[in-house]
């Protein structure tokens, strides 16, 4: 659940090393079911909750900060 929590605030989840980033676009906030955003290298999908967080679990993704968009996404 903190996880979840912390994607709903705009943390972005990922790893500088492998470039791979999670996070729900600032966009999505208020949204019934919200979409998240999976990076990978130059790569990005939408994926629904339950991916975002096997991914962060699987991949081992920690807070971090994008390239582009700093600390959190929104």
């Amino acid at each position: 659940m903190m996880r979840e929590a912390q994607l709903g605030r705009g943390i972005i989840f990922g790893d500088r090393n492998t470039n791979e980033y999670v996070y729900m676009p600032a966009s999505e906030i208020g949204m019934e079911h919200p979409l998240y955003v999976y990076e990978e290298g130059s790569a990005r999908r939408d994926i629904d909750l339950n991916e975002a967080l096997h991914l962060i679990r699987v991949r081992d993704l920690r807070p971090t900060i994008h390239p582009l968009l700093g600390r959190t996404s929104c």
